[in-house]
């Protein structure tokens, strides 16, 4: 089973901005929303750009299974969602946020079934809800009703800007969706920095830090 994390945040908060020290060679990055990545040298990069639901989930295990790639990066995933639901948005019925939903969790499940030593990395925007609670953004309640994204992974990191920079909220405040692993992290604020994020994981569950090697 791969280890697949979510990175929530405000459009700005840091969230692409976190992928400048990782190497572009040894990582495959899926863009939902075709955007030039917030740092100097982003050219290194070589995205694929999609939002097809399926093709998600076949550029990811090629990128393992052909490409010998260990870490995945799908930037911007909420627009997955909320993409299918512009296209349909004149189709009557409920049926349809039944089949995102569909959708949406096949990507995590595929996701999840990769190799024990692949890494995954959701960036995805917040939203939040009408009891105050900071979640990861979707379409809505009826969504929300039939899938928790973040009850499907162990690491949720939440990205936000304490006096000028830029950080990764490491625990849950009460009123968010954050978590990670006991003593993964002994800081509650770390920077945004998704390849010290990477080490981090890789030395917690014995990986092979291919990023650091």
């Amino acid at each position: 089973m791969a280890t697949v994390s979510i990175i929530l945040g405000k459009s700005g908060s840091g969230k692409s901005s976190s992928l400048r020290n990782m190497k572009p060679t040894m990582s495959s990055l899926i863009q939902v929303i075709p955007k030039p990545l917030p740092f100097r040298d982003a050219k290194a990069w070589k995205a694929y750009v999609t939002d097809d639901w399926s093709h998600i989930i076949g550029r990811a295990k090629a990128s393992v299974e052909k490409g010998g790639r260990k870490v995945i990066i799908i930037d911007d995933f909420q627009y997955i969602l909320a993409n299918e639901f512009m296209r349909r948005s004149e189709e009557k019925g409920f049926d349809k946020f039944t089949e995102i939903g569909r959708h949406t969790w096949n990507i995590f499940e595929a996701l999840l079934r990769l190799p024990d030593d692949v890494r995954v990395y959701i960036l995805s925007h917040t939203e939040e809800t009408d009891a105050g609670q900071i979640k990861m953004k979707t379409i809505g309640k009826m969504l929300d009703e039939k899938i928790t994204l973040e009850g499907m992974v162990t690491i949720v990191l939440r990205a936000v800007v304490q006096d000028g920079q830029h950080l990764f909220s490491t625990r849950n405040n009460g009123s968010d969706t954050t978590k990670a692993p006991m003593d993964m992290f002994e800081d509650p604020f770390i920077e945004n920095d998704l390849a010290a994020v990477d080490a981090a994981i890789c030395a917690y569950y014995d990986i092979q830090d291919q990023q650091a090697a």
